[in-house]
């Protein structure tokens, strides 16, 4: 799955940048400017996403981008460590028998799939390809990410 969603920036009469996204409207925040709107948007769809994780409630498949909408992507690390976590439950996985298979211990396991740990990101990945899973890099040009 692409971690990447639309978001709506808005300027306030306060002539301040809102920004919320439809897919995931827990996910909202606000900056003095379009950039860093944008950036704490990438943060707050990623702890919005991680909730959705730990409550086991389904991350929502990004829908297209819509006129005078732009795409945030989710951090590197929120995404792959979202990604493990779907990865586990759709293979019945526990932490555990993670661990057993990468050959760390358990609470290891659980570093890596917490949104809020600073894991390295080849950790995730390898337990993401014990799993059968890769993660696929993309990068973009900023202006090919908004429509307007």
């Amino acid at each position: 799955m692409r971690y990447l969603y639309p978001v709506k920036l808005i300027r306030d009469e306060d002539q301040v940048y809102i920004a919320s996204c439809r897919d995931v409207p827990e996910a909202v925040t606000d900056g003095s400017t379009p950039e860093n709107t944008i950036s704490a948007m990438s943060d707050a769809l990623g702890a919005a996403l991680a909730g959705y994780s730990l409550e086991k409630r389904d991350i929502p498949i990004p829908s297209k981008i819509q006129k005078n909408e732009q795409l945030v992507p989710v951090s590197a690390l929120v995404a792959t460590k979202l990604a493990l976590r779907a990865a586990m439950a759709e293979k019945n996985i526990s932490n555990v028998s993670l661990a057993e298979r990468l050959g760390i211990s358990e609470g290891a396991v659980r570093r890596l799939v917490d949104p809020d740990h600073a894991s390295k990101l080849e950790g995730v990945i390898r337990a993401l390809n014990i799993l059968g899973h890769r993660i696929i890099v993309e990068d973009m040009e900023a202006d090919q990410l908004a429509v307007t």
